[in-house]
């Protein structure tokens, strides 16, 4: 597309961004009808008003920078797709960012749809939905390869807001793009691997682990070790789904060992706690344990892999009815907990510890209040069907042991409904 189609955004887009109105633009240059024109692309302007609009919102009209501009972009864009220092990104984007607001170019709309992803990656998940609704009203002009990435990224918001289905319309609409487009191999395969993790949510399990030894492939042709272990993580859980247990055992293996080669500890504990979980999965609890441990004792992971191992420990020594280290985790649990700021996002883990430690202290009346009236629902809300079978039937069992055999009947039920709906998935 070319930049005088584009100009009408671009304006808009700067207007908008300046907090000036139409009126404001317009006044002494065009009229407000005719801006309103240029700017819904349904008229081209002559360069003398374009020159003019972009004067009065301090813009240059000067292609020497194009080049330069375009360089630092997709330098820029590269560094949102690996591991990066958000310092450093955030840096980058601010030089960019101040070339852009005095620089008439065509990298804008790229840049401004990139955006998104920015906000994602920094978690600012409100300023990535605004940029998704301001795009919005532009969305209508944007060539393929706009279309491919706006697309894509609004899939990523969605998988960051746990909204898996219209995360995966999306990336289908991105994957339907590709073909149209010509894109480096590690950037179709960053999307295969998306549309991987998002079948394994949605558990279509063989979908998975195709679209994952897609991305794999590529990923392995250009030695991006990092890359290749999340795809061996995702092949790793999905054949362990499917009880083909060595087959797992072997993916998180390799994603053990390269997440040793790059000295990467989130991607090493992250295998620890997939095998930990394979391990209880299997019944064989000192191995899980042993995992789990592994993922607790390393205090440079992220505090919220340390909870979800501590939440996985506990449950495991409980059910080896070693209660006095079940008690011990369920205090550290509650002292890693303590150390969040918002507690909401992590409420999985309140529950679990919460859970737990009612059933030691024979505190039966908490114990069912809290697992019926507010676990269980909130599972099931956040369509949670593996760990509604948990703790349904953990409930289940309770009730059995009180003798009070009709509740423990209806809690079976739930746990059977809830393997019924991860079968149907």
């Amino acid at each position: 597309m070319g930049i005088l189609i584009e100009l009408g955004s671009y304006i808009k887009l700067q207007r908008t961004k300046q907090e000036m109105t139409q009126g404001e633009l317009a006044h002494g240059i065009v009229s407000l009808s005719y801006l309103s024109k240029i700017e819904n692309l349904k008229t081209e302007a002559s360069p003398e008003i374009i020159q003019a609009l972009c004067t009065r919102l301090g813009i240059q009209i000067d292609n020497s920078l194009e080049s330069t501009i375009q360089e630092k972009c997709k330098e820029w864009y590269g560094m949102l797709f690996e591991v990066n220092d958000k310092e450093e990104i955030t840096s980058k984007f601010k030089e960019i960012q101040s070339l852009m607001d005095s620089n008439l170019t065509e990298s804008l709309l790229l840049f401004e749809i990139h955006k998104i992803r920015y906000y994602l990656i920094l978690g600012e998940f409100d300023k990535a939905l605004n940029k998704i609704n301001e795009l919005n009203e532009i969305s209508g002009t944007f060539d393929n390869l706009h279309l491919y990435y706006w697309y894509k990224f609004r899939g990523n918001y969605n998988s960051v807001t746990a909204e898996y289905n219209p995360a995966m319309h999306m990336y289908r609409l991105a994957e339907d793009k590709l073909n149209r487009i010509e894109l480096e191999g590690q950037e179709i395969a960053d999307t295969e691997y998306a549309i991987s993790v998002t079948h394994s949510k949605l558990r279509n399990t063989l979908e998975a682990i195709d679209y994952a030894k897609k991305a794999l492939d590529t990923f392995m042709k250009h030695y991006n070790f990092v890359r290749c272990a999340q795809c061996h993580n995702i092949l790793g859980i999905s054949y362990r789904r499917i009880k083909m247990y060595d087959k797992a055992i072997k993916n998180f293996n390799l994603a053990l060992h390269l997440g040793k080669l790059n000295n990467n500890k989130q991607l090493i504990q992250l295998t620890n706690q997939n095998l930990g979980h394979l391990y209880s999965t299997k019944g064989e609890a000192k191995e899980a344990i042993k995992y789990f441990q592994e993922v607790i004792n390393d205090e440079e992971v992220h505090l919220v892999e340390r909870v979800a191992a501590v939440a996985s420990l506990v449950r495991e020594y409980y059910n080896v009815y070693n209660f006095e280290e079940t008690k011990k985790a369920i205090k550290y649990g509650f002292e890693l907990l303590d150390q969040f700021k918002n507690i909401q996002q992590y409420k999985i883990f309140d529950y679990v510890l919460h859970t737990y430690d009612y059933l030691l202290r024979e505190e039966h009346t908490k114990f069912e209040n809290l697992v019926i009236k507010e676990f269980i629902p909130f599972l099931e809300k956040n369509k949670d069907f593996a760990n509604v079978i948990i703790y349904a039937d953990l409930l289940a069992k309770h009730f059995e042991k009180q003798y009070k055999y009709k509740d423990a009947t209806k809690y079976y039920k739930v746990a059977n409904f809830a393997y019924e709906q991860i079968a149907n998935i």
